[in-house]
């Protein structure tokens, strides 16, 4: 068979053949009496394999070294072209919501495509004081989207602060903290919830009503806190929880007396808080705790709580209740 009735079955150009057989990839098993190469059905057939191993992202010389190296190992090359397909696939994924967040902005003009361009690529940026100026830049600049995908991933203090700041600032991004709110790694969850925390609104709001429930411990206390500060009563059994763990304690206790506004709410988390110090299961520190808590606490079911506490079996309770007592006048 000659080159072109080789090139007319295979799909594969003439020129593309002798650049095979130039890097030895393709021998054509002998010549005509003219001179002309001569390809064999094996011949036809390597041809094949060699462009069904270019259809899957074989280099060349991988390809040779395929077809011809006895010690090659399939596997090998297989778990690498998985490698490069996955990181293909995750830098198109990450073009593709780049331009998005710039498609998001509705930009007018070709310079306005490039400002959010440059913005994003700040965002990106390995410098912590250049990512930090781009969360600080107009958030008509910045797109919400990236704003709250970079909070989830900022590790930086000062850089995080202020692209927190930058989403209060927007209104938006809650969907997208919310996702974060169920990663599978816990700095993200925390990212994720602090950004919440900071974030005005009813939306937001929302989403931190129902963290109340998060297994997250610390996503969950600090859903508490920022709730508390607002005055919603719902966080009470998850502040007094954070009091007896010693998570975040003086600021769950805090958040208590702020909650204690009047006086049911007062009766309420008194009750609460006497209800934990009598329980067997609670140890002496976070007996303490409580005890301490209930100094924040107004009221006659917080005054009768010290009162009795005086009396208590350990000597560190008793004695926080009375100087609490006095500091009350009560004592």
């Amino acid at each position: 068979m000659l080159i072109g009735e080789v090139a007319r079955r295979s799909g594969v150009s003439a020129r593309m053949l002798r650049h095979y057989e130039s890097l030895g990839l393709v021998r054509p098993s002998g010549r005509t009496g003219s001179g002309y190469r001569e390809y064999s059905g094996e011949d036809v057939r390597r041809i094949f394999h060699i462009e069904s191993l270019r259809a899957v992202g074989l280099s060349l010389r991988e390809i040779g070294r395929a077809l011809d190296d006895p010690g090659f190992t399939p596997a090998d090359l297989v778990d690498d072209l998985i490698r490069r397909t996955r990181e293909r696939i995750a830098a198109e994924t990450e073009l593709l919501a780049r331009l998005d967040r710039v498609h998001a902005t509705d930009p007018a003009a070709w310079e306005d495509v490039l400002q959010v361009l440059a913005l994003l690529r700040a965002l990106g940026s390995t410098s912590a004081g250049t990512r930090q100026r781009a969360a600080l830049a107009s958030v008509d600049e910045v797109p919400v989207e990236a704003l709250a995908q970079a909070a989830l991933g900022e590790g930086d203090p000062y850089v995080a602060g202020a692209l927190r700041w930058a989403l209060s600032r927007s209104g938006g991004g809650a969907a997208l903290l919310a996702e974060g709110l169920g990663s599978p790694v816990a700095a993200v969850r925390e990212r994720a919830v602090r950004a919440l925390a900071e974030m005005p609104g009813r939306e937001a709001a929302t989403l931190l009503r129902d963290t109340l429930a998060s297994p997250d411990a610390v996503v969950r206390g600090r859903a508490a806190l920022a709730l508390g500060a607002r005055g919603e009563a719902v966080t009470i059994p998850v502040l007094v929880d954070m009091i007896v763990a010693g998570s975040n304690d003086t600021d769950a206790a805090d958040a208590l007396s702020v909650l204690a506004g009047d006086d049911a709410a007062a009766d309420r988390i008194a009750s609460l808080l006497v209800a934990r110090i009598g329980d067997g299961t609670t140890g002496p520190p976070a007996r303490g705790r409580l005890t301490q808590a209930l100094a924040g606490i107004p009221g006659a079911t917080a005054s009768c709580a010290l009162a009795d506490l005086v009396g208590d079996a350990d000597r560190a309770v008793a004695l926080t209740a009375a100087y609490l007592l006095r500091l009350r006048g009560d004592g």
